[in-house]
């Protein structure tokens, strides 16, 4: 089973997940030892398959440290925070995380866009 840890120990997950604010995208990065790097991505295929089928899913896309780094990130967009939450919530998910190897250390947080004046819009 993984373990969970925060990225921001001033918010954390569980307060985010409770706002109802939209669209976020979460950022999530997985830390495995790289021997486990199979079970990560078959653990993280099913989530997935979850995930996409859930109210205000929009995308995902995960990514592997190079160098045969065990680290990945997973970006994934949602309508909303209460969408988000509801999802991870979903007792099917739930029921997933169990397959994770038990290396694994998952840092989840969720953001918005920020403009700033002639390189990104918000």
């Amino acid at each position: 089973m993984l373990k969970f840890a925060e990225l921001d120990e001033r918010v954390g997950i569980r307060e985010q997940m409770e706002l109802e604010t939209g669209p976020v995208v979460l950022v999530n990065t997985f830390t495995v030892k790289p021997e486990e790097a199979g079970l990560l991505l078959a653990a993280w295929a099913a989530d997935a398959e979850v995930m996409k089928r859930q109210p205000g899913f929009v995308s995902t896309q995960l990514h592997r440290g190079i160098g045969g780094s065990g680290v990945f990130l997973n970006y994934a967009v949602w309508e909303s925070a209460g969408h988000f939450r509801r999802a991870f919530q979903n007792p099917e998910f739930q029921a997933h995380l169990g397959g994770y190897p038990s290396s694994t250390v998952a840092t989840p947080h969720l953001f918005q866009k920020v403009a700033v004046p002639d390189i990104c819009e918000a």
